[in-house]
């Protein structure tokens, strides 16, 4: 019934081929040391192409292929010597009965417990310029360790400080004269790292590397370093998925005192660059793409497990995908070219609910593979409440995902058909009126409200009448005032004569805890801080730009809702910085920025909404912001708005 959000070695997206390009750059260097990333943001589907990698590897007993995930070990304090201990317990395991194996891996774990010493202490960071500590250090370690073994205190145990000291007094007895340079010890390290490869005859060490954009930088950092620092020998190859945003964050966030950069590159930018040599980007989806997988999901999810037609239909998409360009997007002929006729019933409506959504869905979730599939699932589980409720039969799916884009895209514009349909039995005029008006713009310019223009082309007629639009509903006439709510009036199916009252019903579940509208503790808090000042709120550019969709459309209405219910409105209410900030996220924020604005009560605001507007800098929604401005110009509720607005638009025009 519903759609697994883990990742999958099955290919739905044609990304084998990212995938092949990875295996393929790791077998023509089979000795230089490589690491590669895999990137793209949340969702995208780099784990499936890291599965990908490692199932092409599997079978081959001189490849060893080890998965890392670097969120799984996220309470640890050391993650350096986590993913090192992690390694040398996989080599054990691929060579359990070999004692070479055994030894050099005493040998490295060793060296891995001097790291760990090191930080009982507390204070001794290793970085990129330290790495392992000097006897120096270490004497310093166990001199604290028996100053505090004589007078413990609360937060250690005597017992583990004398294990610490001994630890120490073995360490300084064994170590050589000449390894009192940091450099060596490093050198030293790799070098054990290197005979422990050797001693499992291994002709590669693939250690794939995921999650890593979901660490805190702590530990993000601390990854990256210890592949870098120690483990890069001959013969391995690291891959390693994460979104590279997140990372140049994380190296920002871990190393805040970073001058600005003089170059053309950031020092983030050139920290990452030197850590992962080949970059990999997972593309977004395009039009074809989505199309695609949309219909894969659906007919996989119709179809019984294992179903041969499924298995044509894949090969057939993969075809498809090879050119995405030229693609049909697995149209009613594709399908029926791969799998036969007749069309299972499943599969076909699979195939226009694709059709339905593909256009806004790509847009509104820039291509993000998850969040399409996640859109699928609450789809499919909201069909599933009508059936067990009994009304499943009034549920169409494709008017079930017509309405759900106005919901998930549009918020404030779903809100307003919702309560129009629930006030006027499930039909409202206005939808009637727009459609009969949008049926009209097939072949010709629409008649604008409260004008004789009459648009129809010659020998052709086009079902809006110009007394309809001069007598069309208020609803009516702003929806064809708005380009988004246009091209989703256009979409099929249309909605004149269908009942929104169920759809209504069980699309009804978003309202939470959090402004209104549900969301995850984490946004919680930064719902607060976009509600502070100007400062606060721009700090938290960052943390708006690691949202998804769904997320920003979240916070975008706590912090609106929070804004409605300020005392006065006089001078600026606290969020509307906030608001600004998540406005130059995405064009869809911007969108619901204007509507905001429109939505202001004249007569209680001051001046702060023409320079709220005056913020929004999307091309495609510039000319709104003007034309907003020009009717506050225009009117005489608030002279003062008036006056701001006007001397605004003076000194652009002398500009």
């Amino acid at each position: 019934m519903f759609l697994n959000d883990q990742e999958t070695a099955t290919d739905l997206l044609y990304y084998e081929a990212i995938a092949r390009t990875v295996v393929r750059f790791i077998r023509e260097t089979p000795s230089a040391p490589v690491t590669i990333g895999v990137h793209g943001d949340w969702g995208a589907g780099k784990s499936s192409v890291l599965k990908m990698t490692e199932a092409a590897f599997r079978g081959n007993d001189r490849v060893l292929c080890v998965w890392f995930n670097g969120w799984t070990f996220e309470g640890f304090d050391d993650a350096k010597t986590v993913v090192i201990e992690t390694l040398i317990e996989e080599l054990r395991r691929a060579r359990p009965t070999s004692k070479k194996v055994a030894e050099a891996a005493k040998k490295v774990l060793r060296r891995v417990d001097w790291l760990r010493l090191a930080r009982k202490a507390g204070g001794y960071a290793f970085t990129a310029f330290s790495g392992i500590p000097t006897p120096d250090q270490l004497r310093a370690v166990m001199d604290t360790a028996a100053a505090f073994a004589k007078k413990p205190q609360d937060q250690i145990s005597v017992e583990e400080l004398k294990a610490v000291a001994g630890q120490a007094q073995e360490y300084l007895k064994a170590s050589p004269d000449d390894v009192e340079r940091l450099p060596e010890h490093i050198h030293a390290f790799r070098r054990e790292f290197k005979e422990l490869l050797d001693a499992a005859e291994l002709d590669r060490l693939v250690v794939i590397v995921d999650d890593l954009d979901r660490c805190l930088p702590k530990t993000a950092i601390a990854t990256l370093e210890a592949i870098r620092l120690f483990l890069m020998v001959d013969r391995t190859a690291f891959v390693i998925g994460a979104d590279e945003l997140m990372i140049e964050y994380a190296v920002k966030e871990h190393f805040p005192d970073l001058p600005p950069s003089s170059g053309p590159v950031g020092y983030a930018r050139s920290y990452l660059e030197k850590l992962i040599q080949v970059p990999f980007r997972v593309p977004a989806l395009g039009l074809a793409e989505t199309r695609v997988y949309i219909t894969l999901l659906l007919a996989e999810l119709a179809l019984p497990a294992g179903d041969e037609r499924f298995k044509e239909l894949l090969k057939a998409a993969s075809e498809d995908m090879r050119r995405p360009w030229a693609s049909r997007g697995l149209d009613i002929k594709a399908i029926q070219e791969a799998i036969g006729s007749p069309i299972p019933d499943a599969v076909r409506e699979a195939q226009v609910i694709s059709t339905v959504l593909t256009k806004i869905l790509t847009e509104g979730t820039h291509g993000n593979p998850r969040q399409i599939k996640r859109f699928l699932n609450t789809m499919m589980l909201r069909r599933a409440i009508a059936e067990e409720r009994g009304f499943g039969d009034d549920i169409k799916l494709t008017v079930l995902g017509k309405i759900m884009l106005a919901e998930r895209f549009y918020p404030d514009f779903y809100k307003q058909l919702s309560q129009l349909a629930t006030a006027e039995g499930g039909m409202p005029t206005s939808v009637v009126q727009f459609e009969k008006l949008l049926n009209g713009e097939s072949n010709a310019r629409t008649p604008k409200a409260g004008t004789k223009e009459n648009s129809e082309p010659e020998g052709k007629k086009t079902g809006a009448k110009v007394e309809d639009a001069e007598l069309a509903s208020t609803e009516a006439a702003e929806w064809l005032k708005n380009e988004w709510i246009k091209g989703w009036g256009a979409m099929d199916p249309p909605l004149t004569n269908v009942d929104l009252r169920p759809y209504v019903f069980v699309t009804r579940d978003k309202r939470g805890s959090l402004g209104g509208y549900a969301a995850s503790a984490h946004l919680e808090g930064l719902v607060e801080r976009l509600m502070g000042g100007k400062l606060v709120a721009r700090g938290c550019v960052p943390d708006v730009a690691k949202l998804s969709s769904q997320e920003l459309d979240e916070v975008f209405s706590a912090v609106s809702e929070r804004v409605m219910q300020a005392e006065s409105m006089k001078g600026e209410p606290s969020g509307i910085q906030g608001l600004m900030v998540l406005s130059e996220r995405a064009p869809e924020m911007g969108r619901r920025l204007l509507e905001f604005a429109k939505d202001l009560d004249l007569g209680k605001v001051g001046v702060w909404p023409a320079a709220m507007v005056a913020n929004i800098k999307d091309p495609t929604l510039v000319e709104d912001a003007k034309t907003l401005h020009m009717a506050w110009a225009a009117q005489d509720e608030n002279p003062k708005l008036k006056s701001a607005v006007t001397l605004m638009g003076n000194i652009a025009n002398k500009g």
